[in-house]
């Protein structure tokens, strides 16, 4: 299917003035759009992903053809590939592992990115290759480097980059080592969310770039949008712009831990039995980003958690990454009152709450008011912006 054949649909259209209403597709972005069909970069068999309910639906174009471009032409997330490639089959899998990003988020990123004419851009993860195509399309193939860990990836997005007469540099690779054979760049930016953000990106930025990724902690599949500046000396930093969700790198996505090592005996064993009023679901995701998790993550390091329901109750888990200890809280459909279950040397709901609580206190600041530290031996520091001042708390 060629760029002449797929012509100008309504549908895409409508997504067109539906993202510039939005204040995500700027002018300059515009003509790029345009030129850019993010259909020639999607397989034939493709997973829409529904933002509400979490769950995926199989689209075949050789099945529902128009079914099937009425999908590429919304602002929805695309899985494209499961389980690192080894998926078979119309059902999804059991981990996303390769996407297109839904498109109000991509121009969203591409705004904050702020090139120049001229720049030359790292893009970490070239995924399908669409968001590739846009910046070789607004800064000339020469100037944009992709880097993509997955072969078979590589591969089909090179592909239909040739396809769609975009010819950016495509490498397959590690990209948290960024690639120092295209430094220094004026921006990258990473399609791939991290816990930690490489200190080969600001090294290989020039002073006053910026590096857009991505980043979260270990307590939610949520991220912030890190806009930092390079500093020129290995470091970078600068605030979070707003809410994301990205499929984490390779190889910075969360082990979770098995169940069985925490609760030999079965739950919930000798756990202390507490009350509580404050409904642990004020602290976790439940839709749209909120920044309650984010800050709870920053306070709470080396958490994850996870939410089982059933029988009209749910039974929320607060899981240690350092040690065996672990809290669960079971809260009722109806009520005020959850139990609350923990064991092991840290007291993990108490750890939750005391964070929730300091967020609470503090004004119940938004993302944007956080900002991330990257120095130049790679550590980072998460703050918070108040009364004018750089307020450490914690987190990476």
């Amino acid at each position: 299917m060629t760029q002449h054949q797929l012509g100008r649909r309504p549908a895409r259209v409508e997504l067109g003035r539906r993202l510039r209403a939005a204040g995500v597709l700027t002018d300059d972005w515009t003509a790029a759009f345009e030129a850019v069909d993010r259909a020639l970069f999607l397989p034939d068999v493709m997973w829409a992903h529904d933002m509400d309910t979490r769950r995926n639906q199989a689209v075949d174009r050789s099945a529902d053809p128009e079914g099937w471009l009425r999908v590429a032409d919304s602002d929805v997330p695309i899985v494209t590939q499961w389980d690192d490639g080894t998926h078979e089959g119309p059902d999804p899998g059991r981990v996303p592992t390769s996407s297109c990003s839904m498109p109000s988020v991509v121009f969203r990123m591409l705004r904050d990115l702020d090139v120049a004419d001229g720049d030359r851009v790292l893009e970490v993860g070239t995924g399908t290759g669409y968001n590739a195509a846009l910046l070789a399309y607004r800064l000339g193939d020469g100037n944009v480097t992709s880097v993509e860990v997955d072969p078979t990836v590589t591969a089909t997005a090179r592909k239909a980059l040739a396809e769609a007469g975009r010819h950016p540099r495509v490498i397959c690779g590690d990209g948290l080592r960024g690639w120092p054979g295209g430094a220094p760049y004026d921006r990258i930016v990473a399609t791939c969310g991290t816990r930690s953000v490489p200190a080969a990106w600001p090294a290989q930025t020039r002073p006053g770039g910026i590096v857009l990724a991505p980043w979260g902690t270990d307590f939610t599949n949520q991220d912030a949008l890190a806009r930092l500046v390079a500093a020129g000396d290995g470091s970078a930093s600068g605030r979070f712009t707003g809410g994301v969700e990205f499929m984490k790198a390779r190889s910075q996505r969360l082990v979770w831990p098995r169940f069985e090592e925490y609760l030999p005996d079965g739950f919930p064993a000798e756990a202390t039995v507490t009350k509580t009023d404050l409904s642990p679901f004020s602290m976790v995701p439940g839709g749209p980003f909120t920044a309650a998790p984010f800050a709870v993550g920053l306070a709470v390091p080396d958490c994850a958690h996870t939410v089982q329901r059933g029988d009209g109750e749910a039974l929320v888990w607060f899981i240690s990454l350092t040690d065996r200890s672990w809290a669960a809280v079971r809260r009722p459909a109806e009520g005020d009152e959850g139990t609350v279950y923990q064991s092991g040397a840290r007291r993990m709901w108490d750890e939750v709450v005391a964070a929730w609580r300091w967020w609470d206190a503090a004004g119940r600041p938004g993302v944007e008011r956080f900002g991330l530290t990257v120095r130049a031996d790679g550590t980072h520091e998460v703050w918070l912006e108040a009364d004018g001042r750089r307020v450490p708390v914690g987190g990476g």
